[in-house]
This record gives C-alpha cells, structure tokens and sequence, in this order.
C-alpha cells in the first residue's frame, strides 16, 4: 500500500508535504533536514548505483529524489578523477585538478545524500582521465579493460545495489569515457552474480551479487517506467531537481550549476534486464523488489524470521511517523537497535539457507548502521575530533583531541572515544570512560606517533586518523565516528620544490649557464637542517650544489638558487633537473602541492620534484611587444616569458586604461570571454587595435563562453555545437598544412611534420563550425575515419591588421615543453601584416 500512494503521489505534481502527516503545518526551520535524512532511510531496503566516468556525471536530480526523497541507500560510481578536464578557478591541471574535482563530488554528493565511489585508486592511475574520447575501444586499450572491469564487478560484490543505471548510453554523440562506463556496466550486470568471473575475489571473501535490475536512460517514447520527480520536499524546501543543482554548484572548477525554477520534471528510464521478470512497463522504479523489510519477509520461509522481519519494519514505521519529534525518536531507537541486533542473531540461527542468510544479514547490518546514525542525531550527540599538527612527518607525534558533547535530553552512559590508525603506529589515551548528563561535553585526549617507515599521504584514501564513540542509552550501545575537521596528511620531513618545473633551453641561442631556484619547506615541528642538491644530467655542472639551510619553525621556506653551467652543445631532446633534500640521513626529492578552497578544504598534491627541460631551436623577435589578457585558465604568458620573449599580462583594468596601441600583438587566453567581464567591455577597442595595425591571436572559446558569432570577431565566426562532434581527440592526427609557404609557417621558424609530432592529449577542440569568406585556413586535420577540419587556425586581415583565431590547444602543448607547440605558437604571434 505505501508504494502505491508513493506511485501516486509522484505521477501527480504537487507541492504537498513527502513527510509524515504529524509534520504537516510545520515551518522549515521546525523540520530539521539532518534529522530526516536520518531517519527516512529506514523506509526501504532498496539499495541503487549510479555509474559514469567523470566527476559531474553523476544524475544528480534522480539521485536527490531516490536518496533525500525516497530514503533509497544510493551511491555513484565514478571512473577516474576529471584529471583531464578544464579548470574554472585555478590553473591546477592533470592530477592536482583531480583531487580538487574528487573533493568536489564528495561534497556535492553530501548534499544529495549519496555514497561517492571510484574506480580509480591513485594520483596517475591507469584509469585516467586523458582527454575527450570518441570511443570506448580507445579508452579501455588506455585504461586496460580487464583492470577496469575488475574494479566494477569487485564495487558491486562490495556494495550490492539491488538497481544499477549508467548515466549515459553508448552511442556515438556520447564522450568515450561515457560509452565505456555504459559497456562495463551492462557486462557487469550479467558477470557480478558468476562465481567463475573474477574468481580470486570470492576467496578473499567477496560473495556473487546477482543484480536485481538494469536500467538506461531513454526519451519518453523508449521509457519502460516515467515517474515525476519535480514535485517539492517540504523539509528541504525545494524540488528534488533543485537539490540536484544545489549539488552541481559545488562542481565549481567545472562551471556547475544552475538556478532553475520548481516546476514539473519527469525521468524517463528503460528497464533493460531484470532477474525479476521481462522487462515491460512498469508502474514504479521498484515493481517486484521487496521495498522494506514487510516486503522482504514475503520472500523469507522461516516463519520465525518472517514475523520478526514484519515487527521490525513496524518499529522502522513508527521511528519514521515520530517525525519531528526528535524527543520521541531518541527514546525509541535504541529499543529498535536492540531489536535489529536480536534479529541477526535469530537469522544466524535459522534455517535458511546460507545464500539467504548472507542477504538478509547484509540488509540488516545496513540497518543497524542507519539506526546507528538516527540514535546519534536525535540525541544530538556531536563529536570534535581536532589534531594539533595535522601535518605529521615520519616518526612525528601529535595531541589529539576528542570532544563528545551530549546537546540532547538522555544520559548518555559508558561513554568511551577510540582514534584509529594504521597498525604500526603508537597511540596512547588518557581519559578512558565517561558519563555525560544533557549538556555536558568531556575531551578525550590521545598522543600518537606515526611509524618511522609511514605510507606518505595519498589524497584518494581514507583519512590516516579517524575517531569514533561509543554510549549506551538504556543499556543499548551505539556508535558514531567521524573524521577530524583537519586532513590529517604524513609528508616529507622537508619538501622540495623547482623553480622553474618546466624549462625550454633554446638551442638556437644556447646560454653559458641557467639558474634553477629550489624551494625546500619544512614540515617538522621545529628546527631541522638540510643540505640541498641539484641533479643535473651528463655533460652538465652546478657551479654551487650542496647547499646547507636551516629551519627554525615548522611550515618555513628556504630557497636556493642554483646554478646550472651548460655544455658547449646541447642535443635536441628532453632532460630532467631533480632537486633534493638530504635531512635526517634521508634523501628526499617530493614536492607537495597545497591544494585548498573554501568549498572543498585543504588538501595536498605530492609528486616527484624536478624540472622538465626540453632542448630545441626556437626563433622569436625579442623586441617584439606582446599583451596576454590573462583568463585564469592557463600559464602560457609565463611559459613565453620565461624563454625571453617581451610578454606583459593585461590585468583587469588595463584594457580600458593602457594604450593599447604600444603592442605589437596581443594575445586572449583560452575561455578568457568567460572569466573576464572587462574583455567583454572592452572587446570593441581591441577589434580597433586590429583595425589600426595590430595583431590579435585569440585562443579557443566554448560557444557558451559569452561568445557572439556576429560581434566578437570582426567577422562572423561560429563555435561548432555540440561540441563533442567539433574536436580532433587523436593528438598524433595527421595535420595538413593548407599554405606551407605562408609566413605562419616559415617566420620565425621553419615549421615541418617533425613539428607537429610529441603532442599532449589532443590536437583541438571547440572547432569553429561557420565563419566568413573573409579568413583564410592554414591547416587540416581529423581523427581517423572522420572528415577533416580546416579550421584550426583561422586568419583575416581587418583594417591594417590582422586577426587570428585558433583553437588548437597551444596551452598543453607549451605547459608541457612540446616543442612543436612553443615554435608554431611563437609564428602566431610573431606574425605581422608586414610579412
């Protein structure tokens, strides 16, 4: 019957309260969403999974209406870490934009009140996000199929969703990572219940786990099942799809995020396979699961379970009708932890066969642990775990403190704070056992030292330190655990860092010598010394290596410029700098990059230390002025800088103020109509710029990054949409140059195919689809079996001068010292009508 109403409570769009009758006619503010999150769980058993391949793609509105609307346990499986994508508020690219990307889909899942898990399990993994895919066979030969596969069919034997749904289909308007998911996904739905696939997971204990539903996404006339999940939550006050959005404003380095009104929105779904039934049509997501432990019962044979099972749910009911009533709740849901406690042991006695055992005990542990976090809500127990260093070295110690603060009405007894750390490290505790009267808070104190040998941090694993409590109220123990407000990070007694991290040595003008600064920071507690090097490759000297630093304090920074003394020749070719720290007999040679935003939290980048240098002819007129409207979104100004080219960042501001006229060429950064309101404003005086004899070289630009195909060039210039068709993703595609003679080409630097060979990741994206007579083409190219593009550089003359689009992907190529990028990218900017 309760699915029933539900069924017809989501086909009719209203705004009427999801909530318990005895919470009607409360305000917002008397219905707290903690308290509700907690206790709504207990409605239903049925567990679902969401997969797809990148942080952002998970369904966000359908997940908000399962887990906040529904009370359904709900998780996402995410592929890797969007290490390849773009980023909207900083310049962190390739890993370190993983963790900040990884850190954001665990909040924005926080909001949705969903379970985040990745199949990626490290920094570089092999299931890495390398760029924009067209096909799911180029993904898995990068990310290794059997690799990949294993890590789903073990997330699903470890998770047991009753429902699975990829996010996307594979078909080919789709990105490859999206199609791959998809793939593994449907495989996934056969193999996870098969004993014989992957069978050195079941001797390590994980059981088959039969799926119970396959479902994919479809438009309405595809749809087995549709169902509204517009209609307003009365305790969050917001449509489900509005909660989805709320979460996706957290995807900030990606853009998320919408306003968007309350109104009707139905999901359309196909049920695809089903061990339940045929698939047909259906009147709800779960026709023919067993939805709350009543249901279950219908399917159990011994008759002492069955009625238990049937109790038990009523106890569930009625912890659920309590709502608000927190007082209520916290009295009745430590008899219901008993209750659940006692039913696993009467299970564990039972007839039932082992295979039914292991299912109903699964659900009911899940069971005690959504209790678990219902009894420490309504008794409103808070814990406070707090690290007085929370960045540990090897062998370091810390003071650790737990504060357990009893707000609601009961005594809570027995008391009793644990930390958890690795095996190997130390811990000691100094208060053992309280009482704490409503009102009361007791601290907990621990000292802990970290192993000699410990594992450095690694940003993709659980804490290193987490705490929990335990209590009783009315002789039934509870549990809550929580992890420190601080991330608790284990890093080199002293890092190292090069100054630059990447360098070009231009052969063309070869220099007696380079400096190399290095940066050595220390995270001890307190004094500390270190003799610094530098490794320089054969045939190179430093004039003055072995410097000594001292530290007097923790977190302090010492630098030291080294130079380094170059060969009479350098070969063409690629070399590497390697800086490190001799302290304590160690040699350490780690650079640790402090990631922290106010929406995510502080968290660290550790990676091997060094500078890439690449050896190259490169020709540029150094006399040449060049303007760089800065977008935030890359580091090419400082790149050309640093080779010696004359480069002045146009900040906000001087667009409008300076006289633009005193440039030779000025440069806008990628997506730079997006993140900066004066370039619109001022986008009129640079076209005048152009128009008096300038030269403007602008970068790619998204069609929904302000861009306007009539105005913003001086002729109409259309960004191809959807963009996931106007890309060339093979960066080894073969380029053919339409002018080979033309200056672009031959001035500064004689451009071969030599020069377009060694790029990173792709060759272009975001490719104009339509652009006026008036601009010439330079260069051709396409990802196999696809008809080529001619757009990638796009040139005209407009007054005196001249105007240069591309959106080729000049910024991972110069970022990482690509040669062939700096010298083609150089021509483009070095260009004058003149030529």
């Amino acid at each position: 019957m309760k699915r029933i109403i539900a069924i017809v409570m989501s086909v009719l769009m209203t705004s009427v309260l999801m909530v318990p009758a005895n919470a009607q006619g409360e305000s917002a503010e008397e219905k707290p969403k903690d308290l509700w999150s907690a206790v709504k769980p207990l409605d239903t058993i049925v567990s679902f999974l969401n997969t797809g391949a990148h942080p952002d793609d998970e369904r966000s509105d359908l997940l908000a209406y399962l887990s906040r609307g529904k009370g359904v346990r709900t998780a996402s499986l995410i592929a890797n870490r969007g290490e390849g994508g773009q980023n909207e508020i900083g310049n962190e690219l390739g890993d370190a934009l993983g963790i900040i990307r990884t850190r954001e889909l665990i909040e924005a899942s926080k909001v949705t009140g969903v379970k985040v898990y990745h199949l990626s399990r490290k920094p570089s993994d092999e299931i890495y996000d390398f760029g924009f895919s067209k096909s799911k066979e180029e993904t898995l030969s990068k990310w290794g199929e059997q690799t990949a596969y294993e890590r789903v069919i073990r997330l699903i034997r470890t998770y047991r969703p009753d429902i699975i749904m990829p996010s996307f289909l594979d078909v080919d308007t789709e990105h490859g990572h999206h199609r791959t998911m998809n793939y593994l996904t449907l495989k996934a739905y056969k193999d996870a219940a098969d004993p014989k696939v992957f069978p050195d997971q079941i001797k390590e204990g994980l059981k088959p786990w039969g799926l119970k539903k396959l479902y994919l996404p479809s438009d309405e006339k595809g749809a087995t099942t549709s169902f509204q999940i517009g209609m307003m939550d009365d305790v969050y006050g917001k449509t489900y799809p509005q909660i989805g959005e709320e979460s996706r404003f957290l995807h900030k380095s990606q853009g998320m995020g919408r306003d968007i009104p309350a109104e009707p929105r139905m999901i359309h779904l196909k049920l695809e396979n089903s061990r339940l039934g045929a698939p047909g049509t259906e009147q709800s997501l779960f026709d023919h699961l067993p939805y709350d432990l009543r249901e279950y019962a219908g399917t159990v044979k011994d008759k002492g379970v069955k009625k238990k099972l049937k109790d038990l749910q009523s106890d569930y009911d009625d912890l659920v009708e309590l709502y608000p009533d927190r007082k209520a709740i916290a009295e009745d849901v430590y008899p219901a932890i008993k209750h659940t406690r006692q039913l696993e042991e009467r299970v564990k006695r039972s007839s039932l066969s082992r295979e039914a055992k292991d299912d109903l005990l699964f659900r009911l542990d899940i069971k005690e642990s959504q209790l678990m976090n219902l009894a420490a809500e309504a008794s409103q127990v808070t814990v406070k775990t707090v690290i007085d260093h929370p960045v540990l070295v090897q062998g370091g110690s810390a003071k650790v403190k737990v504060t357990v603060k009893n707000n609601g009405k009961q005594i809570l007894r027995s008391v009793k704070a644990a930390l958890h750390i690795p095996k190997t490290w130390k811990v000691s505790e100094h208060l053992h056992r309280a009482e704490l009267k409503p009102g009361e808070a007791k601290t907990f104190a621990f000292s802990i030292n970290a192993a000699k040998n410990a594992s450095y941090y690694q940003p993709y694993e659980p804490s290193v330190i987490t705490s929990s409590v335990t209590y009783k109220v009315h002789g039934t123990k509870a549990e809550k655990s929580v992890e420190p407000e601080q991330t608790a990070a284990v890093l080199p007694d002293v890092s190292v860092k090069s100054d630059p991290e990447s360098l070009v040595v231009n052969t063309a003008d070869l220099k007696k010598s380079i400096q190399v600064k290095m940066e050595a920071k220390n995270h001890t507690a307190g004094k500390e010394q270190a003799v610094l090097h530098l490794k320089v490759p054969d045939g190179w000297k430093v004039a003055n290596d072995g410097q000594k630093v001292s530290f007097n304090k923790h977190g302090e920074v010492k630098t030291a410029v080294f130079t380094v003394q170059l060969p009479a020749q350098v070969k063409e070719g690629s070399y590497r700098l390697k800086p490190d720290a001799t302290v304590n007999g160690k040699t350490l040679g780690t650079s640790v990059q402090n990631i922290s935003y106010p929406h995510i939290g502080n968290f660290y980048y550790l990676y091997d230390a060094g500078t890439k240098a690449a050896a190259f002819p490169l020709q540029f007129d150094a006399s040449k002025r060049i303007g760089y409207v800065e977008s935030g979104f890359d580091n090419v100004s400082s790149q050309l800088r640093a080779v010696g080219m004359n480069v002045v960042s146009l900040d906000k501001g001087q667009l409008e103020a300076m006289d633009l006229s005193q440039f030779d060429t000025i440069v806008i950064g990628i997506r730079a109509y997006l993140s900066r309101e004066d370039l619109l404003k001022n986008n009129s005086r640079l076209l005048d710029f152009v128009k008096n004899g300038g030269h403007l070289v602008v970068q790619y630009h998204k069609p929904e990054d302000k861009w306007d195909a009539e105005i913003t060039a001086p002729y109409k210039l259309v960004i191809g949409s959807p963009s996931i068709r106007w890309r060339v993703t093979d960066e080894n595609a073969k380029v053919t140059m339409l002018k080979p003679a033309h200056p672009l080409f031959n001035t500064p630097n004689k451009i071969t195919d030599k020069d377009w060979q060694g790029w990173i990741q792709e060759r272009g994206l975001y490719y104009p689809s339509e652009w006026s007579d008036q601009f010439e083409t330079f260069v051709s190219m396409a990802d196999p079996n696809e008809a080529p593009f001619n757009g990638g550089i796009l040139m005209a003359n407009y007054g005196k001068g001249s105007y240069l689009y591309t959106n080729l992907v000049w910024y991972r190529q110069i970022q990482n010292n690509v040669p062939g990028g700096y010298r083609l990218f150089t021509n483009l900017i070095d260009y004058s009508r003149e030529q």
